[in-house]
């Protein structure tokens, strides 16, 4: 018999997630004072987030990313980016650098995403974006590993 419970590592260890938070809320700020947008920071912690299948994470970062003004349609093509034409270049810069991110391992795909991001940002904004990617990537990491649920939308009642 096999014990499937999972720990919620964010509750085992509450001070050591607040410190993730806080992080997280440093980053925030990182990102809005190197001028990058709220929807851009949310597309990258939807690009990561689908890179490392943390359903947690795509359901939280799907409603920010809404509440901040981004189209249905942008979100259902993200994971294809590359493939159509409704990202600009700053935002394909910021994906490629956010995947470069979550695989560092592949140094090609890395030197060329810090190219392309070098092309439309300073260094403030390509540390941004990192620090991002690093962020919703450690955030990653604990729902995925705590098995975080996704509960069902309430749908508001309406006569």
């Amino acid at each position: 018999m096999t014990n499937d419970r999972r720990v919620y590592i964010d509750k085992q260890h509450p001070r050591a997630f607040r410190a993730l938070l806080s992080t997280a809320e440093t980053v925030r700020e990182a990102a809005a004072e190197a001028g990058l947008d709220r929807r851009l920071v949310e597309l990258v912690n939807l690009r990561v987030s689908q890179l490392n299948g943390c359903a947690y994470c795509l359901d939280v970062h799907t409603k920010a990313a809404l509440q901040a003004g981004e189209s249905v349609q942008r979100l259902g093509v993200l994971s294809a980016w590359r493939d159509t034409a409704l990202f600009d270049e700053r935002e394909r810069a910021a994906l490629a650098l956010a995947e470069a991110t979550t695989h560092p391992a592949d140094a090609t795909a890395q030197e060329t995403a810090y190219a392309q991001a070098r092309a439309v940002f300073g260094d403030e904004q390509i540390s941004a974006v990192i620090w991002v990617a690093v962020a919703i990537n450690a955030f990653n990491r604990v729902s995925i590993l705590s098995k975080h649920p996704v509960r069902p939308a309430r749908v508001p009642v309406t006569d």
